[in-house]
C-alpha cells in the first residue's frame, strides 16, 4: 500500500512511523509546504527548551527509512490537490496542523503593537512567514492575553537575560531586537481564575526561577482556594499550591545583572479579566492599553464560565500579545471541514464520508495538547489506516503509483520538491553557522535562501 501524509510536524511523522512499524510493506510519502520539516517542533517549541526538540532524532530515523520519502516545498491544495493525491495513493492522511490563530474579535485588535502569539513565536523561531514582523519592543509594559504555556513561553523570552538566549537557536534578528527591548514588565491576563489556568507546573516553575525577574502575584487572588483545591486532581493541586506559595512569599530583592539599572524585571498573573477593547494612542495608530471587563465565575473547575460583572478596568501597555489559541484552516474544497470547531469531521481519524481519507493531530482534534498527546492521537489514526488495509475496505488497485503520479503533476506545474537529503544540507549549513556564534544552530529564515543553498 502507498500512503501519503500531508504535513511533516509531529502528527505527520508519528503517523508515518506507526504505519511503517506495523506494516512491513507500506510505503509512506510525507509532503510539506516548507522546504524544511518538523513543523512546530522547529517553529513552535521555545528556543530555550532544546530537550523538547529531541524528537527530531526519531523523526529523522523515520524519514531515512527506505520505505519513507519526504517531499518539501510542495503546497497541497495549490501545487497538487487532495483528489489528485487520492488518485495516486491508497490512503491519504491530513496532518497539516493549525496554521492560523484565533482572533479576539474586539475593537482595536488591528492597531500597531498588537500581535498574535503565533506570529510572535514564529518570529523568534524563524518561521519564514513571520520573518518581517519587527515587533515594537520600545515600551516598558507588555500584556499577554491568555494563561497557557505559549503565553508563559513568550513572557519568558521577553524577560530572559540575553546571556541565556544567546546560547539557543533563537534567530539572530530577534536576538538583536530583544537586546534593544525596553520591556521590563509583563502581565498575563486571563478571563477565568487560578484554578482554570492552562499552563503546566514545569513552565510556571521555570518562570518563577527566571534570573533577574520577580513574580508579582496577589495573595487576594488565592483567598479561599485552599478548600477548593483539596479535591482537585494532583497536577492541578500542585500547580495551584505553587502559585499560592509564590503569592504569599515576601518578595526577594532581585539582583539586577551587572551593568543594568536596579529596576528589576517583573511579571505577574491577572485573573478574571476579559479583554473588551485595545485602546489607541491619541493619534489612533498604536495600542496604549487594554480595557478589560472584570468577570465572576459560574460553575467550578475546568467548566467554569467567565461572566462579566459590569465593572471595567484599563490596563496600560504598549505591546499586546494575543495568546488565545491556534486555528486550523480548510485545505481543499474536496475535504469536509467544520469551520465552527476548526477541525476535519472524523471518527478515530477516518474523515467522515470520504473512504481512504484520514486526519491526525490538531486538524483532527483541535489545537490542544503537547507532543506526547499528538503522538498518541497519531498512533490512533495510523491504527485506523492499518485496520482498513487489513479489512480490505480500501481500493487497493495497483494503478495507484504514489509519487510517480504526483511527480509528473508537480513537474507540469513547475514545482520542484525538496528531498530529505536536501534538508540535511540545509541542516548542516545552519549548524555550521550556529557553531561560529556559539549556538546550536543559526536558522535560515528565508525559503529562497534555503533553495539556493541546495541548488534549486
Amino acid at each position: 500500500p502507498r500512503v501519503c501524509v500531508v504535513g511533516s510536524g509531529p502528527a505527520g511523522f508519528y503517523t508515518a512511523q506507526h504505519i511503517l512499524k506495523h506494516h512491513g510493506g507500506a510505503q509512506v510519502d510525507i509532503y510539506e509546504k516548507l522546504p524544511v520539516p518538523f513543523g512546530l517542533v522547529r517553529f513552535g517549541v521555545a528556543p530555550d527548551h532544546p530537550e523538547v526538540k529531541n524528537v527530531i532524532n526519531t523523526f529523522t530515523q523515520t524519514a531515512r527509512s527506505e520505505r519513507c520519502a519526504y517531499y518539501g516545498n510542495v503546497t497541497v491544495g495549490r501545487d497538487v490537490t487532495v483528489p489528485e493525491l487520492q488518485r495516486a495513493y491508497h490512503a491519504v492522511v491530513l496532518s497539516y496542523g493549525a496554521e492560523d490563530n484565533r482572533v479576539l474579535g474586539i475593537p482595536g485588535e488591528n492597531l500597531s503593537g498588537v500581535y498574535s502569539a503565533r506570529a510572535f513565536v514564529g518570529w523568534y523561531n524563524g518561521l519564514p512567514e513571520n520573518q518581517d514582523l519587527k515587533p515594537d519592543l520600545s515600551c516598558e509594559t507588555a500584556l499577554i492575553l491568555g494563561h497557557g504555556n505559549v503565553a508563559l513561553d513568550i513572557a519568558r523570552i521577553l524577560l530572559s537575560p540575553l546571556q541565556l538566549l544567546k546560547k539557543t537557536d533563537i534567530t539572530d534578528s530577534s536576538l538583536a531586537a530583544l537586546a534593544c527591548s525596553k520591556v521590563k514588565r509583563v502581565w498575563l491576563v486571563g478571563r477565568r481564575g487560578p484554578l482554570q489556568v492552562a499552563f503546566t507546573i514545569k513552565e510556571l516553575r521555570e518562570m518563577i526561577n527566571l534570573p533577574g525577574a520577580r513574580a508579582v502575584l496577589s495573595p487576594a487572588d488565592f483567598t479561599g482556594l485552599e478548600n477548593a483545591v483539596k479535591d482537585a486532581p494532583r497536577p492541578r493541586k500542585r500547580l495551584t499550591e505553587l502559585m499560592m506559595k509564590t503569592a504569599l512569599e515576601k518578595p526577594v530583592e532581585v539582583q539586577a545583572p551587572a551593568g543594568q539599572a536596579a529596576a528589576p524585571r517583573e511579571w505577574g498573573l491577572k485573573f478574571q479579566r476579559s479583554p473588551q477593547e485595545v485602546l489607541p494612542t491619541p493619534d489612533g495608530r498604536k495600542a496604549r492599553g487594554v480595557r478589560v471587563a472584570l468577570t465572576r465565575l459560574e460553575g467550578s473547575g475546568d467548566s467554569a464560565r467567565a461572566i462579566p460583572t459590569g465593572d471595567v478596568e484599563e490596563l496600560e501597555c504598549g505591546l499586546v500579545l494575543s495568546s488565545i489559541g491556534y486555528r486550523s484552516l480548510p485545505l481543499d474544497p474536496a475535504v469536509p471541514f467544520d469551520t465552527q470547531r476548526g477541525i476535519i469531521p472524523n471518527s478515530s481519524g477516518r474523515v467522515e464520508g470520504v473512504p481512504g481519507l484520514y486526519c491526525s493531530g490538531w486538524v483532527k482534534r483541535g489545537p490542544t495538547g503537547v507532543i506526547i498527546t499528538t503522538m498518541n492521537d497519531s498512533f490512533d489514526t495510523a491504527q485506523s489506516v492499518l485496520e482498513d488495509l487489513q479489512r480490505g475496505v480500501l481500493d487497493m488497485s495497483p494503478s495507484r503509483e504514489g509519487f510517480g503520479a504526483v511527480e509528473s503533476i508537480l513537474r507540469s506545474r513547475g514545482v520542484r520538491p525538496v528531498s530529505f537529503s536536501d534538508w540535511e544540507k540545509i541542516d548542516a549549513a545552519e549548524v555550521a553557522r550556529g557553531k561560529a556564534a556559539g549556538k546550536p544552530r543559526e536558522k535560515i529564515v528565508d525559503p529562497a535562501e534555503m533553495l539556493r543553498l541546495i541548488g534549486h
